[in-house]
């Protein structure tokens, strides 16, 4: 079965191309031209049945994503599903499943079930728990366990994963060379560069990429190019060994074109505010501006509790220089597995910024969501303020508990409305002069 890049190609319009589009309110044709270019992916595995498909790349809405999935601490699954819900019904455009407690395929399986958006996996988690509770250490996983696990999570219909084919030990020599603060906070990236040092062995994620590519066309996953070497503080962004990884990712992205294999890549974590511009540039040069899929960026390293706005901020500016693709943060990062609170936080928190962003890269419908949403306030219309609001059930609670019900302006200004008093003015008739 051919990939929807495989098919664009040929100059066919498939129906996720065409649902995408009516989606974006935009041609199918720029739809179809951007898949066959690379520079928009579609993510739908074959497998994924009940997906809505989602556009990720140039000229679209800028995408969310929520992480989910179980730990070895909290191995339920039932939480996850109910923070996929959650998600979905915040407008996120993807989750992640990033489980890692017991049972991992089977929780993968429910998630791909009852998702109505993408889903995205990262295969060597699961790898790797398999490699520790068979071969009892990271170090003892075998190329065969990370093929065959990348193949299952295919095959159970998993739209996107992240692969961290572009760790390379040039890349981590070069990260030692000049010296981190940090070292490697990517847990995939620690994974493999684990085994890597260990080993003493190339990275097999890259040594067989070409087998990935078999499986990633026979499915139509769209591979995630993770960035294993992302700066995991202010202080270690844009070094040598997160820079030698993009450069390799970049000619990963032409390995995969050249197979119809849709791909898109991985960008950084912790970057200071005047680096973000720049990072995005470097991305779409370097990889040919396929869509990029950023963590954050988060802009200071000292706002535990708050993350999701440091990240907020640095992924409106990411988003206005090139990149395409939030992945959320939320209020528990770095602190604990998030609740079904932060879930609901940090994808409203992403699609803030997502939105700020689609109002300056001249996404159709953007600006005119905020036009009408300052012709509702001025004409006091609450009713029509709150149903525009990106979480209206917020703005009901906040404004049903601090105003008397009927009441026309707000408890913050009450007599002194400034739109209420302006407004009596403006709109009585003027007095004509006849001097």
């Amino acid at each position: 079965m051919a990939t929807q890049m495989q098919l664009a190609r040929e100059g066919k319009i498939t129906e996720a191309m065409q649902a995408v589009a009516a989606e974006e309110h935009v041609p199918a044709e720029v739809i179809r031209a951007g898949v066959a270019k690379g520079t928009i992916t579609i993510p739908c595995n074959i497998n994924h049945k009940g997906l809505k498909p989602c556009g990720v790349g140039e000229g679209l809405r800028v995408k969310v994503n929520a992480n989910i999935g179980t730990s070895s601490t909290y191995p339920d699954i039932e939480p996850e599903l109910e923070k996929l819900a959650e998600a979905v019904k915040c407008g996120a455009d993807a989750v992640m499943d990033l489980s890692t407690g017991n049972n991992i395929d089977a929780s993968r399986r429910e998630i791909i079930a009852k998702s109505p958006v993408m889903v995205g996996t990262v295969p060597i988690y699961e790898a790797t728990v398999r490699a520790i509770r068979e071969h009892g250490a990271v170090v003892e996983m075998t190329e065969e366990d990370l093929l065959e696990t990348i193949e299952q999570q295919a095959k159970d219909g998993a739209d996107f994963m992240t692969l961290h084919c572009g760790v390379t030990l040039s890349a981590i020599e070069r990260m030692r060379s000049q010296g981190r603060l940090m070292d490697i906070v990517s847990r995939g990236g620690s994974f493999i560069a684990g085994w890597m040092l260990h080993n003493e062995r190339e990275n097999p994620l890259h040594e067989h990429y070409d087998k990935i590519l078999d499986i990633c066309e026979k499915y139509d996953v769209t591979l995630s190019l993770g960035d294993g070497m992302r700066p995991g503080c202010t202080a270690d962004a844009t070094d040598r060994g997160q820079l030698t990884e993009l450069i390799t990712l970049g000619e990963l992205v032409d390995r995969a074109w050249r197979r119809g294999v849709q791909v898109m890549v991985e960008g950084p974590g912790h970057v200071p505010y005047d680096q973000i511009a720049a990072n995005m540039k470097l991305e779409k040069r370097l990889c040919r501006n396929a869509p990029f899929y950023v963590l954050g960026p988060l802009v200071t390293d000292v706002a535990p509790g708050y993350d999701h706005i440091t990240a907020a901020i640095g992924g409106t500016l990411a988003a206005v220089s090139g990149a395409d693709f939030l992945c959320y943060v939320t209020p528990a990062e770095h602190l604990a597995l998030p609740t079904i609170e932060d879930v609901h936080t940090g994808v409203i928190t992403s699609r803030i910024a997502a939105h700020a962003a689609d109002m300056v890269r001249g996404v159709p419908g953007a600006v005119a969501w905020d036009k009408k949403m300052a012709e509702a306030r001025k004409q006091l219309d609450w009713e029509a303020q709150l149903d525009l609001a990106i979480d209206p059930d917020l703005a009901r609670t906040k404004r049903g508990a601090r105003n008397k019900q009927g009441e026309e302006a707000c408890s913050m200004c009450g007599d002194y409305c400034a739109v209420k008093i302006i407004g009596e003015y403006f709109d009585k008739p003027q007095c004509p002069c006849n001097d």
